[in-house]
């Protein structure tokens, strides 16, 4: 399918990674475009697109291969420039994260646009929201290898904790160096042993459970443990074994500490998001296992599919919030006719496979 009609670009410039989120129509020419979108109208009076969200992510160290992307997909052209409008209106986008600021006059230059900042905090509500509502299948939970969707009430969706997971990690309750990249060292953990380097209960208990406080002997007392009481250098231990100790030794703090963030609030159910994540197998099951432990069951940790698109997400979501007059968004299936549900490629589903890759979400937008 080719996609010609690109209407609105909306992107997450974070510290590491450049999350983009952009609507294409399902139409594979222009005049065919136009025609659906004169023939189809919404209940509102307004005419409707029916097409996809899509998802990309790059390095902000690679940035210009985002700019490239966004050229070569003509994503810098507004809706109203692509149906033959003037082509001297002003290109905005709808940008949030620390890079809107940073990056702005790069944009500028290179591709003509400027940044309309949203702000971060609020774009990830929003676009946690927007998923929770309107996708289905998209919340999980994962444990032992498990994997189970979970239906999210739409009208029992607050409270809750998200636990947004990237460069740094950001904890909000919603009212109503061992290799070049952080993909590397996913890829290094997958081949790691962290009992090498953690000291772990059996270490402590000559094998044995400490069953008194429910302690298996596998669970760790010690993230590193092992390297002080055994005198040893991280350069004696192979790369891949240290990757995953800290990728065991992140999670679980960081499932220990939103689990005593919700129990402050009286929360049951953590929605984790955020790059650090990505579908990683062995990250979601050790969060989830953290927050089972200390919660003793009576809390629950759920995933998101789009987890690290939150923000960009959130930021398409304020067009209608600050009055953009070209596009409207719907933001709950309950209130418009909006049928949102997963479409592209199903491979990608595997926990240990990147569930942000090439996953569109179907959708339709009310053009004012």
């Amino acid at each position: 399918m080719v996609f010609r009609l690109f209407l609105y670009l909306f992107c997450l410039l974070a510290g590491s990674l450049i999350k983009l989120v952009y609507f294409s129509t399902n139409s594979d020419d222009s005049s065919s475009s136009n025609d659906s979108l004169a023939a189809s109208n919404g209940d509102r009076g307004r005419p409707v697109l029916e097409g996809k969200l899509h998802f990309a992510k790059f390095e902000t160290q690679k940035i210009n291969d985002c700019i490239d992307f966004i050229r070569s997909k003509q994503l810098r052209l507004t809706g109203s420039e692509q149906h033959g409008a003037s082509g001297s209106a002003k290109c905005v986008i709808k940008a949030t994260g620390g890079g809107a600021f940073k990056y702005a006059d790069l944009f500028k230059e290179k591709l003509g646009i400027s940044l309309d900042k949203a702000d971060e905090m609020d774009c990830l509500v929003a676009g946690a929201n927007f998923l929770l509502k309107a996708v289905h299948p998209e919340a999980f939970t994962y444990m032992g290898g498990q994997k189970e969707f979970v239906k999210i009430d739409h009208d029992d969706l607050y409270p809750y904790l998200l636990v947004n997971i990237g460069s740094g990690v950001s904890m909000i309750k919603p009212k109503l160096q061992l290799c070049l990249s952080f993909d590397e060292l996913l890829e290094l953990s997958h081949r790691g042993n962290n009992r090498v380097i953690d000291m772990l209960v059996g270490d402590i208990y000559g094998g044995m459970d400490y069953t008194k406080i429910g302690l298996v002997s596998t669970a760790i007392a010690s993230s590193f443990g092992k390297a002080i009481s055994d005198n040893k250098e991280l350069e004696d231990y192979k790369p891949e074994d240290i990757s995953r100790s800290l990728l065991r030794m992140i999670s679980n703090n960081v499932g220990q500490i939103s689990y005593l963030n919700a129990l402050r609030f009286g929360l049951k159910r953590i929605f984790f998001a955020g790059f650090f994540i990505r579908g990683h197998a062995y990250t979601m099951d050790t969060i989830a296992v953290a927050v089972h432990f200390w919660s003793k069951g009576e809390a629950k940790a759920m995933f998101l599919k789009h987890e690290g698109f939150l923000g960009a997400l959130g930021s398409f979501m304020s067009y209608e919030k600050h009055g953009f007059e070209d596009l409207k968004v719907h933001q709950s299936v309950q209130q418009y006719p909006v049928g949102a549900s997963l479409g592209g490629d199903t491979s990608h589903d595997p926990p240990n496979e990147d569930l942000n890759e090439n996953q569109s979400i179907d959708c339709s937008v009310y053009l004012s």
